[in-house]
């Protein structure tokens, strides 16, 4: 829900001050995610849905989906896979103001067919080095709960992670081409 605040015209005499602090408290308010239009929040895939990265269309692929809404922008960008949206958001030359980020909770979702189920990819769960895998091959599997990541751990293989403690090393998307020797 979006706090609502009213901002009064400050009273004769109040001076100048009052009127910056109302300022101040609409900027304030319009850099905690807030945007003009309310707070961002998930878009459902469709069939045409594709990928902002390789335009590879989401429906077509298993694993969980991702999607990050930038401020000023009417529409989020939509990921295939977990891994191509940590990696472009991790990116040091990230310039772009994220306002959220989304990811399916693949504990209420169909591995091969996800739909909806979206929550909070800063307050997710992550299984990283499962044997499940998503359209782009290895993938970060998410989750509202800690206590089905940990279920899809002992099920799937693989080492459960908060947000935060995925880095940008876990998500290079060079399919390991960098790493061949024989080219």
């Amino acid at each position: 829900m979006i706090p609502f605040v009213s901002i009064a015209r400050p009273a004769l005499g109040a001076g100048p001050l009052a009127g910056l602090a109302a300022a101040a408290l609409v900027a304030l308010l319009a850099g905690c995610g807030q945007s003009a239009s309310g707070p961002s929040v998930p878009v459902e895939l469709s069939r045409d849905t594709s990928c902002a990265l390789d335009g590879m269309l989401l429906a077509d692929f298993p694993g969980p989906k991702a999607q990050i809404h930038y401020a000023g922008a009417d529409k989020p960008d939509f990921f295939c896979d977990t891994v191509e949206m940590f990696s472009l958001y991790l990116k040091p030359e990230q310039q772009k103001r994220v306002r959220a980020l989304y990811v399916q909770d693949m504990a209420q979702t169909d591995w091969d067919a996800p739909q909806g189920h979206w929550i909070d990819a800063k307050a997710a769960f992550y299984v990283k080095d499962s044997k499940k895998r998503g359209s782009m091959g290895a993938t970060l599997a998410s989750f509202a709960q800690e206590a089905d990541a940990q279920a899809f751990a002992a099920k799937n293989g693989g080492t459960v992670l908060r947000f935060d403690q995925v880095t940008p090393e876990m998500v290079v998307l060079d399919g390991g081409a960098l790493h061949d020797k024989r080219m």
